[in-house]
């Protein structure tokens, strides 16, 4: 017995010494810096737990975060990511965070640094984004079938290309099935306000929309949706990011989820593997990234599929077919690749009546990725 506990003990410090997934050398640490608290149950959420997920995938990895940085402040965070924490790489996950990223780059050049939705890059600097658009467009064909008012609201927070790409595929959903509905933007200009998400959403329904979607990192929009939904004001809405349907469960309809996970473990593979490069990683619904529901249960909520399956729209390629079916008809080819069907497919006209997007062509992703138009069916003008 004595010989077994000894052996055993030989192994352990072998272990960690050489860092076969204990500790040592061996060991990959990665720091994470978030915008938001990682209970947002949004944006920063959906990141912390594609965090937590590699962590466990990977037994050398070793993992810090700093949530709730503003943007002003990134440059000293990552700082003291390097510096007192000894990070070898480090995420940055807020649009904002990309110049501080890029110089954080130029002042570390032995450190890989991975900005989230950003375009800059350079020898050390990659960039990485899980789109969610398609959907957007999908949230877009059930909002535009179960709208009584033809007014659609969309509760935004930064008039940045992202944003706009999201608004307008939830605008050409709409459209494919509701030509007479129009998109209605408010700004809140914060990631995190509840309260400015709160006062947009009750202004748009003031206004006579019936259906909401956001980008903001809490179910505030969602719960005012739920609260006038049991005050018999039936008010449609689409959880964001994360599966936030228990807020408004008699408003949710479905929603846009994002798994970062797969991605998580796969630049940090690379990176111990020493295969990273600075490429940019963007994926979507063929590489599970982008998932729709606003639960992992369910694409769309049991309380909204009868009414989706009752209503009969009339497509190109499916014929007469209801909300429903066309729904997952369209996930399923999105799931397939943007090659077999992609929103941002022409022809496709700005607000101001010029055509961005010729018949039988499709947007590229530089298009996408830099897009700073309202399509059609959005109401207003992009702010400067």
């Amino acid at each position: 017995m004595n010989y077994l506990k000894q052996y055993a003990l030989v192994f352990f410090l072998f272990l960690f010494i050489t860092g076969n997934g204990i500790a040592g050398d061996n060991t990959l640490k990665a720091g994470f810096i978030y915008v938001g608290p990682v209970g947002d149950y949004g944006w920063s959420h959906a990141h912390d737990q594609g965090r937590k997920f590699a962590e466990k995938k990977l037994p050398w990895l070793r993992t810090v975060i700093v949530e709730s940085v503003s943007e002003a402040d990134s440059a000293r965070i990552i700082d003291r990511l390097i510096q007192q924490q000894k990070c070898d790489v480090v995420f940055t996950t807020s649009f904002g965070y990309m110049n501080d990223t890029i110089a954080a780059g130029a002042k570390y050049p032995d450190k890989i640094f991975m900005h989230c939705s950003g375009f800059k890059r350079s020898s050390n600097v990659g960039t990485y984004f899980g789109d969610l658009y398609q959907m957007y467009y999908l949230n877009g064909i059930m909002a535009g079938v179960l709208t009584k008012t033809n007014k659609i609201g969309y509760v935004a927070a930064f008039p940045i290309p992202e944003l706009i790409r999201h608004i307008n595929a939830y605008a050409l959903g709409l459209k494919a099935v509701n030509p007479k509905a129009k998109v209605h933007v408010r700004w809140t200009y914060a990631w995190y306000g509840p309260d400015k998400a709160k006062e947009a959403a009750q202004a748009l329904i003031a206004e006579g929309c019936d259906a909401l979607a956001f980008t903001e990192d809490t179910p505030a929009v969602i719960e005012v949706g739920q609260e006038h939904s049991e005050m018999g004001k039936q008010i449609y809405t689409f959880s964001h990011y994360s599966p936030m349907q228990p807020y408004g469960v008699d408003s949710v309809v479905s929603g846009q989820l994002m798994d970062w996970g797969g991605m998580y473990v796969k630049i940090l593979k690379s990176i111990k593997q020493g295969t990273w490069n600075n490429k940019d990683i963007w994926w979507l619904a063929k590489e599970k990234a982008a998932m729709l529901g606003g639960t992992p249960k369910e694409i769309i909520n049991s309380k909204f599929v009868g009414a989706l399956k009752k209503i009969i729209v009339d497509t190109d390629d499916f014929g007469k077919i209801s909300a429903y079916d066309l729904v997952v008809k369209r996930y399923a080819q999105m799931q397939q690749g943007v090659d077999v069907f992609d929103p941002y497919e022409g022809p496709i006209t700005d607000n101001q009546g010029k055509l961005r997007i010729k018949k039988g062509t499709r947007a590229t992703k530089g298009e996408l990725l830099s897009i700073n138009y309202y399509v059609d069916n959005v109401e207003g003008t992009i702010p400067k």
